[in-house]
């Protein structure tokens, strides 16, 4: 592991985090152990944690951590304010001495970043106003709704604009710290940082490979509910407009219109949004070749199934297989 202590000559470069009780333990210790390995290879961060009061926090996983002293304790101009989140993100943005202390911290650093929830306290503080913003895939739709002056964005690891960063979920901080790395001292640093702490240097994909699938709103119209029905029970059936249609004895045009209104969305993307559920669950579940499982799904062909697969979760069928189906790698060193 690289060391804590920055290399001297360079002008220190200040991370300040933070830190609240509940807070979760990775939003804060995964970016720090980024900006800190740096310094192994010519970075000179310094990550100073605070608390409002000073005091020691307990995190969301019952783990205390030591904070350097309250925010009063920090430099005048800080480098970057990290801003991690909790679960309970009502809780924290309920804290108004907490709010005006994110407030008052963005205005003094350079620039500021948020982990996961974190993006609520920002959302809280004015921050986000007028700004695209990222957070956790779970969580993205409750910004949305508390603050809509907030332009959220689902599958981002992160988002950046202007001096503001949000970032998905836990571990996406590190991401996001290995960009902020790359900005400060170039690729090379960051990927040589990347390869000590056994990351990737980019994820590859979004945060949809990793959520549930959005499940459009429950239909009201009984012809909705019916086509929704029949295309869910058997996913790789015909189930063109006009067959669907036809079958719920309506035209195809008049299906359309209700399903927008039920739904959000046409009756063709429902169609491929429940064959990539299907394939999904194939593909993690079971070792039928590719071509078998868009078969199954519906796709039709492996080429089109590839295509949904890369254009909605950014990963091929195979990169999604191996990434999902298990935690035990294959050759020597795996469990058997």
């Amino acid at each position: 592991m690289a060391g804590v202590t920055p290399p001297p000559g360079r002008r220190a470069h200040v991370v300040a985090v933070l830190a609240f009780d509940g807070v979760q333990l990775l939003d804060v210790t995964g970016p720090a152990e980024v900006f800190t390995t740096a310094n192994a290879y010519g970075a000179r961060y310094v990550v100073r944690t605070v608390s409002l009061t000073g005091e020691d926090v307990r995190t969301s996983a019952g783990v205390r951590i030591g904070v350097d002293g309250p925010p009063e304790s920090l430099p005048p101009r800080p480098g970057t304010l990290l801003v991690p989140g909790r679960r309970e993100w009502r809780r924290a943005v309920a804290d108004r001495q907490l709010v005006a202390r994110v407030q008052e911290l963005a205005g003094r650093a350079g620039r500021t970043a948020s982990v996961c929830a974190g993006a609520f306290l920002l959302a809280e503080a004015g921050l986000l106003d007028g700004r695209r913003a990222a957070t956790h895939w779970r969580l993205a739709g409750e910004l949305a709704a508390a603050y809509p002056a907030v332009s959220v964005e689902g599958d981002p690891v992160f988002v950046r604009d202007g001096d503001v960063i949000t970032s998905a979920g836990v571990t996406a901080g590190m991401d996001l710290a290995l960009a902020l790395v790359e900005e400060d001292h170039g690729a090379d640093v960051a990927r040589s940082v990347a390869r000590e702490l056994v990351v990737f240097m980019a994820r590859p994909g979004g945060q949809s490979q990793f959520s549930a699938r959005l499940a459009p709103r429950e239909p009201g119209h009984p012809v909705v509910r019916r086509v929704m029905d029949a295309v869910g029970a058997d996913p790789g059936a015909r189930h063109d407009v006009e067959t669907l249609a036809r079958d719920a004895g309506v035209s195809a045009r008049h299906l359309g219109r209700l399903f927008r209104a039920e739904t959000g969305m046409t009756p063709g993307r429902y169609v491929e949004s429940v064959r990539l559920e299907a394939a999904q669950a194939l593909l993690a579940g079971g070792s039928d070749p590719v071509d078998s499982v868009a078969e199954g799904a519906g796709f039709g062909s492996a080429e089109t199934m590839r295509r949904t697969f890369q254009h909605v979760l950014g990963v091929s069928p195979t990169v999604y297989r191996a990434r999902f189906r298990t935690t035990v790698v294959s050759g020597r060193g795996a469990r058997t």
